[in-house]
């Protein structure tokens, strides 16, 4: 797999970049992960509902093709792009999802920080009350509360003739103040964490070359 850093970029351009990648790549293409951080912007996914934007604020608001509800990029996250043929690897999205997640419980166990799945909401989570510790964390009950728990990592995805792109958000150190402008994934009242929240200050693009090299390893045929 190609690792290109791409920098500072802004989201639209990139997604556009994406979306050409796919759709001209052949079988003999190389799979590529693009690592990016971008600029202020909100994202709708294919299912996003506007009324989950609460106040833009000014803040860019952007509809996408990928999976999901509405997030937020900024900077002092790391965002990974993995552009994958699926069909090399013998999988399909629901494993390549658990892949991505597996690369991000990874890097934050790195930093002595346990992240936890949660069923029916992609992405990942820590117990607030204990970044560190393994206990099961509570489950997400059926109005979107979730109690205890934070959400440090965002998962959207887009499928086409069986490669992906899009991918994974990874919150370092961010200005968090946006994420109380959303309903961040459709959830209401759901909160969003970063590592320098949890005590952890590491550079963005510490994490960044983790996040690379967890991915390369998982995503490999």
């Amino acid at each position: 797999m190609k690792v290109a850093d791409l920098g500072r970029r802004d989201y639209l351009p990139t997604l556009q970049a994406m979306q050409a990648f796919t759709r001209t790549r052949t079988a003999a293409t190389p799979d590529e992960l693009w690592l990016v951080e971008h600029p202020p912007v909100f994202t709708l996914g294919l299912a996003g509902r506007a009324e989950h934007v609460l106040r833009p604020d000014g803040i860019p608001v952007v509809q996408t093709d990928r999976g999901g509800q509405v997030t937020y990029h900024g900077p002092g996250q790391v965002v990974g792009y993995p552009l994958v043929d699926m069909r090399p690897l013998g999988i399909y999205v629901k494993e390549f999802v658990f892949r991505l997640e597996r690369a991000v419980l990874d890097v934050l166990a790195e930093h002595g920080v346990v992240g936890h799945r949660v069923p029916g909401a992609p992405g990942i989570y820590v117990r607030l009350d204990d970044p560190g510790g393994h206990a099961r964390p509570p489950v997400a009950r059926p109005d979107g509360e979730f109690a205890g728990l934070g959400k440090i990592a965002a998962l959207g995805l887009k499928v086409s003739n069986h490669c992906c792109y899009h991918g994974v958000a990874l919150n370092v150190a961010m200005d968090l103040d946006p994420f109380a402008r959303i309903n961040p994934c459709g959830y209401a009242g759901l909160r969003t964490i970063d590592l320098a929240t949890l005590g952890v200050h590491v550079s963005r693009d510490a994490v960044a070359r983790q996040l690379a090299v967890r991915l390369s390893e998982l995503l490999a045929p």
